[in-house]
């Protein structure tokens, strides 16, 4: 018996240590789960087929919505390694509103896939529009891309109704003078100026070259003086004067790295042919990021930080009505990338903790570029000619 007591004892001993407080019983870590991957490859073109577009964002998005990501280099080659089976290769520029690709692929363990230079051209999303200029036709660079743009003209800019249907709208140098508005007087611009202020906090667009700097700033055919009447930016934030003289600036620094990276240079020479181009005297650098410079000159800049408390909220272009949403996905490093994505996809995403939205800038705002200079008469425009595409598909 005594022995008996002992053993039932000894029992309840190994029985107590071995359960937790709470009463749950202690239960091993599983294994994780193995991800396996294989790797998807392809190159990014415009639509016309032949121009490589480097700095295109690629990515798919696994069943617990984590992206998987990478850029195309600059000549538009990229190698994405991703988990195996059946998904969507995502292929974006700017945030993925304007210029979008979706493809599906199948992507095989520890295989790499190659995808067809078919599936992979960038697609045009957005409505684009431009005014005819006296210096500079950007349309040129945008039909050789194999995309397309309409013309408008400097009293279409008066009718918030008829640009609202676009999403980028291009203002060429010296596509603003007298002869257009019928008076010398900027006041009489007050509805344009209006209009693309509303315009662009409400999500539209915009490039200004040169002389178009008008349209930002105020002035009449171009900006003469800082604080010049007329205009949607406030003076602080910008102040440009037609002081420029014909010369070619060498040795030039493309200062913001990801478009260096989607350029494969990062130096460049321009040169700029007329007598009186628009030089940039002072900026507000919380506002604009400079992109292009000389020895700290600005000659290229560009904003997405643009608000207007009293424009009217209107829907403006393809992205108010396609179901789609941009959004800041939140990655585990840090790292965090914008990217625009079907609005059923949402919940989803909102779950995983992104957030709605790009990661910078202002949320309702588009973007505005600016650029000393275009591709003038000449013709001859060198790197620059890369670097106004680049322009084009990031807007």
């Amino acid at each position: 018996m005594k022995h008996n007591y002992l053993f039932i004892l000894l029992c309840t001993f190994v029985l107590l240590v071995n359960c937790k407080g709470d009463g749950e019983s202690i239960i091993p870590d599983e294994t994780p789960n193995v991800i396996q991957t294989g790797k998807v490859e392809g190159k990014v073109s415009a639509n016309n087929g032949t121009k490589p577009i480097g700095g295109a964002l690629v990515f798919t998005v696994d069943s617990e919505s984590k992206v998987y990501h990478t850029y195309s280099d600059s000549n538009g080659n990229f190698s994405l390694t991703a988990p195996e089976g059946n998904t969507v290769l995502h292929i974006q520029t700017g945030d993925g509103r304007n210029f979008r690709t979706e493809t599906p692929v199948t992507i095989k363990k520890n295989e790499t896939i190659t995808v067809p230079a078919t599936a992979t051209k960038l697609n045009q999303i957005a409505k684009m529009a431009y005014v005819k200029g006296s210096y500079d036709e950007i349309e040129e660079l945008i039909n050789n891309l194999g995309y397309t743009a309409t013309e408008l003209t400097y009293q279409d800019l008066k009718n918030l109704n008829t640009i609202a249907q676009y999403d980028i709208i291009f203002l060429n140098c010296g596509s603003r003078g007298i002869s257009q508005t019928g008076t010398s007087s900027p006041s009489s611009d007050a509805m344009v100026y209006s209009n693309l202020s509303t315009f662009v906090a409400n999500g539209g667009s915009l490039y200004s070259s040169d002389w178009a700097s008008a349209y930002l700033v105020g002035g009449d055919s171009n900006t003469t003086m800082c604080s010049a009447a007329g205009g949607f930016i406030n003076d602080n934030l910008l102040c440009v004067k037609n002081i420029g003289t014909a010369t070619t600036y060498t040795n030039c620094a493309v200062s913001d790295v990801p478009l260096a990276t989607a350029l494969g240079f990062n130096t460049l020479d321009i040169t700029y042919d007329l007598t009186a181009w628009e030089k940039i005297q002072n900026y507000d650098s919380t506002f604009w990021e400079v992109l292009v410079e000389k020895n700290n000159e600005p000659l290229m800049i560009r904003t997405g930080h643009y608000t207007d408390p009293n424009a009217p909220q209107v829907p403006v272009g393809n992205t108010a009505n396609n179901n789609q949403i941009t959004i800041c996905h939140h990655t585990t490093n840090g790292n965090n990338i914008t990217i625009t994505i079907n609005q059923n996809a949402w919940s989803a995403h909102q779950a995983h903790g992104d957030t709605q939205g790009p990661c910078s800038g202002n949320s309702a705002s588009g973007k505005i570029y600016y650029t000393t200079f275009h591709n003038h008469a000449a013709g001859n425009i060198g790197k620059a000619e890369p670097i106004l595409e680049y322009v084009i598909l990031n807007l």
